[in-house]
């Protein structure tokens, strides 16, 4: 019976699993994980102002993984071996006759003092902290930054600090705590979010300014943190809080592989997902560096999705002696959410749509998290 084995639950992976079994009812799927879990991670925006827990975001795999008669091994990947057949895990060793990757990037933290920042986007634990450290605060100066990986555009997350900072300004003004506190914005991009397109980053730096928010620094190199300040080439400012997003890179397990990396560490892949000179090994997510990709290609759970239904059907495709032809679509869509409001942008190769803030599109993106849960349950 055919063996595939899948690395990660996130998005990438889960949706690999749904994919693959569309398309084949009986073939033997294994996926590997440290936890049979799912965290919707796009709701960690809303962990430290309250509005959701950790408990909320997270859904238990058992149920899924019985109706989908996935095999779970809760081990950490370390490495492959013979080509992609043979996946090295802290389990022991498990092999496969297709693998699909989708185990995520990591943050690159080569930034002096970065542990005086605090990262939304490493999980609920983060999420957390950063929501114990607003509620200790009476006031003080509170800095929101986001930067990218230099060798690689794309590796970028900017989209949730932008809304975890218009979120945290809303809960502030409700609690009638804003007047106490400087919210500072800095990134060293010179237009950070322009990948949504020109129109929607001159509309996140309107908002910015209406809520008073001060832009600090961009387009200036950051030097270190401190516990109380960021330090740019040009300069400093003061920072009780610091929330930065760092640029992103590969898995570390990459470096126990022979797969091709990119400049920038992601795993090359080419149009269908398939990894460069590698038969049968796919990847999805934040951790390929695709082909077709272009210049604003977003790092985003929507692409994902979409990089494991061309992968699956692939995969499956070759494994009968097919090549691989399925492609994917490039395709960014968010709802900039502030707590109260949202704000719509969508852009793919023909067209860009914002949309401007209502209270509807916070209510949308509420709505689209529980039935996207949903299918996990």
């Amino acid at each position: 019976m055919t063996k595939i084995t899948i690395i990660g639950s996130g998005f990438g992976g889960l949706s690999a699993v749904r994919e693959v079994r569309k398309r084949d009812k009986k073939c033997e799927i294994t996926l590997i994980s440290p936890r049979a879990d799912f965290i919707y991670s796009p709701s960690l925006i809303w962990i430290p102002t309250g509005l959701r827990t950790g408990k909320q975001i997270t859904v238990p795999l058992q149920k899924f993984f019985k109706r989908m008669k996935v095999e779970h091994v809760a081990a950490e990947v370390s490495g492959l071996k013979d080509c992609g057949r043979m996946v090295e895990t802290s389990a022991g060793e498990i092999a496969n006759d297709g693998l699909i990757i989708a185990s995520g990037s990591r943050f690159l933290k080569k930034l002096p003092g970065f542990e005086h920042a605090l990262t939304l986007c490493e999980g609920v634990k983060a999420a957390e902290q950063i929501k114990a450290r607003l509620e200790a605060m009476d006031g003080g100066s509170i800095a929101f930054g986001f930067s990218g990986n230099p060798n690689d555009p794309l590796a970028v997350r900017g989209g949730p600090m932008f809304e975890l900072m218009f979120g945290v300004e809303t809960m502030l003004r409700r609690h009638k705590k804003r007047q106490n506190f400087d919210l500072k914005f800095f990134s060293p991009a010179p237009k950070p979010g322009i990948r949504l397109g020109e129109k929607a980053y001159n509309g996140l730096l309107k908002k910015i300014g209406q809520k008073g928010i001060e832009v600090a620094s961009l387009g200036v190199k950051l030097e270190r943190f401190e516990a109380d300040k960021v330090v740019t080439q040009e300069g400093e400012f003061t920072a009780d809080l610091i929330l930065f997003m760092p640029g992103m890179t590969g898995p570390g397990w990459l470096d126990n592989s022979e797969l091709p990396r990119s400049k920038g560490g992601m795993i090359e892949a080419d149009e269908t997902t398939r990894v460069k000179g590698f038969e049968k090994v796919y990847v999805v997510g934040d951790s390929g560096n695709y082909a077709n990709a272009p210049d604003w290609g977003p790092k985003q759970a929507h692409m994902a999705d979409l990089q494991a239904a061309a992968a699956a059907a692939n995969l499956l495709g070759e494994l009968k002696g097919k090549a691989s032809k399925e492609t994917f679509k490039w395709e960014l869509i968010c709802i900039v959410d502030t707590l109260d409001t949202g704000i719509m942008v969508f852009r793919n190769e023909k067209r860009k749509t914002l949309l401007p803030a209502t209270k509807l599109m916070h209510w949308s993106k509420r709505a689209f998290e529980w039935n996207y849960m949903r299918q996990y349950r």
